[in-house]
């Protein structure tokens, strides 16, 4: 069954005097392989924020889930810092997140088949009893991407989760998301890989702190539309 279909109306955002996001608009259609792209600092993340209920905005925000019934949410963050200390393994990380119980009780045979998918599906399988500390970038990356798929997700949030993987780990993350749009996810996908979502993506919503474009990728992502969006993005490094 696809995932849910997104309805965003007259998105805004204000942080004191500063305007994040003013008066967006759009639809992601259910089942679709979405991408935010646009100049960093524009709003990508804020505006997947949002849709998430991580953030105070004004506007209406509407989810159409099959049936009804609210599906599950999975978020792949950008690379975060975790407490490097911590006395867990990847397997006590996943057994923690996965169930209401402490890391040390043996996880019910239905989660631990879980464990054991999401671990295989990205790659982490040989690797289960590394402590977190341990773990290099793109390790953490694709933990982070494990726990997203338990329970599998209606709808997948990405933002950039691919910026720590060399180049095996970028190609599995493709795979698996390409795998999972298949099966009915709905991927929301904040890319700045514009070669990447000219190849990948359904659809794209281009954000400035407004909506610059928005539509089918093969129309929207013109060569005009490129080269605004990297103008804009020296402008701000140059800045």
């Amino acid at each position: 069954m696809p995932g849910p279909a997104i309805h965003v109306d007259n998105l805004s955002l204000q942080l004191g005097a500063h305007h994040i996001l003013s008066g967006m608009q759009f639809s992601i259609a259910a089942g679709a392989l979405h991408c935010f792209v646009g100049p960093n600092g524009g709003g990508k993340t804020t505006t997947a924020r949002c849709l998430l209920g991580q953030m105070p905005h004004k506007g209406n925000i509407r989810f159409e889930w099959n049936d009804g019934v609210k599906g599950t949410i999975g978020y792949v963050p950008q690379l975060i810092e975790m407490e490097r200390t911590l006395p867990l393994t990847i397997d006590n990380f996943m057994t923690v997140i996965s169930q209401d119980k402490p890391a040390f009780m043996s996880p019910k045979k239905t989660v631990k088949a879980a464990i054991d998918r999401a671990l295989e599906r990205v790659g982490l399988t040989a690797k289960r009893g590394l402590m977190l500390g341990s773990l290099s970038g793109g390790e953490r990356q694709r933990l982070l991407f494990a726990q997203a798929l338990i329970p599998n997700p209606d709808l997948l949030v990405l933002d950039e989760p691919m910026t720590s993987l060399d180049e095996g780990g970028a190609r599995l993350f493709e795979q698996l998301i390409l795998e999972l749009n298949s099966e009915g996810t709905t991927v929301l996908w904040i890319n700045h890989d514009l070669a990447q979502v000219a190849r990948l993506a359904h659809t794209i919503t281009v954000i400035d702190k407004v909506v610059l474009a928005h539509g089918s990728t093969a129309t929207t992502l013109t060569g005009d539309m490129q080269r605004g969006v990297f103008h804009a993005q020296t402008n701000r490094s140059a800045a």
